[in-house]
């Protein structure tokens, strides 16, 4: 070796010395990144250079660090003329193909690119040729290191070799000081909130969201990673991870976290990603059970708060959709013209198709027997948006009132309109945490009068409680004459139909205390048979007998009659019918 190849060994190691040292002294990533293209440029003799990195849309790579160019001129080029990333590595700028392809991109004299994207920058600034090298990590290609001439020159091979060389070392520079910006991000995060207040954590993490959270954990811990959220449904994979089934099973879903962030599990190590207290998420590291240094631990420890973050930033998001997902469905059942273009415009940006038939399904969710409470209700609504989102054009689920209603596209795909959308609706409700079960109402479609098939298939649902049906799929063929009723939507009539017939007895038990209605729906429902009737009632057949006379008394009817039977039967379909509907109606 002779004294010119020691002297490059010595500039070559004490500039990745340099970079070392700037990420161990805690230099924040826009002074790594500048080190870097400043260490390439001296190194390599270059005019100028430059490290580009995906924007956070990942549509385009913009200019992170720079050397030899000024920065309102840097400024200037990424906001007007970004480098666009295209879907392959065989078009583009050369720095798309190198980023694409993870191989380096070379051009000897752009004035023979005639499709050069980036022609009019490079006149501006002065430069004929360029190489562009990708920064890889064990994760994939985080950006690309690029050297220009202001001269046409043909990069030779050991040219290209010796940047290829300083850009493996500064992918594992910036990849580092990325970390660290995010641990500083987090530890400055939990002090504010400690000062505001522990629920006040609603931020956003580094724009690379769970993919590079989990990209930048595996390039620390030199390990495989994935995260998985309750469902099992997988949020990211780095390095190789393995599916999903590979892993021990830990869904059991939503549950307090166990003591400590981080345990082993297996041969796997794991960590639980909380959010209000609850496991929202679990990063897992396959096959190492024992085998990581006290160090790793707390990295994978601030990784799972700094994906609570992101998964926070992420609800919060959804929570403000869902939000105006409910306020467009308000307005829709308050009377307002679906076809108005201001409410399909206000649609169209959730996703939603107005200018369809839609099915009306209205689903109330149960607990131990009675109306679930606020927070089933949402959770059930979680499962029910989750449904939707893979159903194109997409459903308008919401709560309204204490009911969850879903607009459903006839002929969507998925699952199918009708029935078999509202028994995957009805599953999805009882998949909730707190729920017991769930009855799912279906209206006739309608594209206009929206307001009038919800009141129907609210009244179905009330229909059905008052028939014991409570717990299925209801559609209004189901409720046969009820269900037909219940689309003349005329409750005055309906109940003035009723009372002639059943109005003294209401109004006795009404004054008295009395269960003589009940009494006499579960007479009809037993096959007029005073036995079972008891038996259903828990009484002796001798009160049964004297409630029957006093509901005669007060009727007029000859429940002995073939006749009476029909119109006491007929009387309380109508009631039920006339309830729903008056239900329907003050719940609008």
């Amino acid at each position: 070796m002779d004294g010119g190849d020691v002297t490059e060994l010595r500039s070559w190691l004490a500039a990745v010395s340099a970079l070392t040292a700037a990420v161990n002294a805690g230099r924040g990533l826009r002074d790594v990144l500048d080190l870097v293209a400043a260490t390439a440029r001296e190194l390599l003799g270059l005019d100028f250079c430059g490290v580009l990195v995906p924007d956070p849309a990942e549509r385009n790579l913009v200019i992170a660090g720079w050397s030899g160019l000024t920065e309102e001129y840097v400024a200037r080029v990424n906001s007007d003329r970004p480098v666009r990333l295209e879907a392959g590595a065989s078009g583009g700028a050369p720095s798309s193909r190198a980023y694409r392809s993870g191989r380096p991109c070379a051009v000897a004299d752009i004035s023979r690119e005639p499709d050069f994207i980036w022609g009019g920058v490079a006149r501006e600034q002065g430069y004929r040729s360029m190489l562009s090298v990708p920064l890889v990590t064990a994760s994939g290609v985080i950006g690309t290191l690029n050297s220009y001439r202001s001269a046409v020159h043909e990069f030779g091979g050991e040219e290209i070799d010796r940047l290829q060389l300083l850009a493996e070392h500064a992918a594992l520079a910036i990849t580092s000081a990325r970390v660290l910006d995010d641990l500083r991000d987090q530890r400055d995060l939990v002090m504010r909130s400690e000062k505001i207040h522990e629920r006040l954590l609603r931020v956003a993490v580094r724009a690379g969201g769970v993919e590079g959270i989990a990209g930048a954990l595996h390039d620390l811990l030199g390990a495989p990673v994935l995260v998985q959220d309750v469902r099992g449904e997988v949020l990211a994979q780095a390095g190789g991870a393995p599916a999903p089934e590979d892993l021990l099973d830990a869904g059991d879903g939503r549950r307090a976290p166990e003591a400590g962030l981080v345990r082993e599990q297996g041969p796997h190590v794991v960590a639980d990603v909380v959010l209000e207290g609850e496991v929202a998420a679990r990063v897992w590291v396959p096959g190492r059970a024992g085998a990581l240094a006290p160090p790793d631990r707390r990295a994978l420890e601030h990784a799972s708060i700094v994906l609570s973050l992101e998964l926070l930033r992420r609800r919060t998001a959804l929570e403000v959709e869902q939000n105006l997902r409910g306020d467009l469905l308000a307005d829709l059942l308050a009377g307002a013209d679906p076809m108005s273009p201001s409410l399909r415009d206000r649609a169209g940006l959730l996703g939603h198709d107005l200018a369809r038939d839609h099915l009306t399904l209205v689903a109330q969710v149960t607990a131990g027997g009675r109306p679930a409470p606020a927070g089933a209700i949402q959770r059930a609504l979680t499962e029910a948006v989750a449904l939707a989102s893979g159903v194109r054009p997409r459903p308008l689920v919401a709560v309204h009132r204490d009911v969850i209603v879903a607009l459903w596209p006839v002929a969507a795909t998925g699952p199918a309109s009708g029935r078999p959308a509202a028994d995957a609706l009805r599953r999805s409700l009882r998949s909730a945490r707190g729920v017991d079960d769930a009855t799912v109402a279906v209206s006739d479609p309608a594209q206009r009068d929206l307001l009038n098939a919800y009141r129907t298939a609210r009244g179905a649902l009330a229909v059905a409680g008052h028939a014991g049906r409570s717990g299925t799929t209801i559609t209004l063929d189901d409720l046969g004459v009820a269900g037909l009723l219940l689309q003349l939507g005329d409750p005055v009539r309906l109940r003035a139909y009723a009372d002639r017939t059943l109005g003294a007895l209401i109004r006795y038990d009404r004054d008295h205390g009395a269960a003589l209605l009940r009494t006499l729906r579960t007479y009809l429902d037993s096959g007029v048979d005073r036995h079972v009737t008891a038996r259903a009632l828990t009484l002796h057949p001798n009160t049964v007998s004297q409630r029957l006379r006093r509901v005669e008394a007060l009727t007029g009817l000859d429940l002995r009659s073939a006749q009476a039977v029909v119109d006491a039967r007929a009387a309380l379909i109508v009631l039920d019918v006339a309830e729903g509907a008056d239900a329907a109606r003050d719940r609008v």
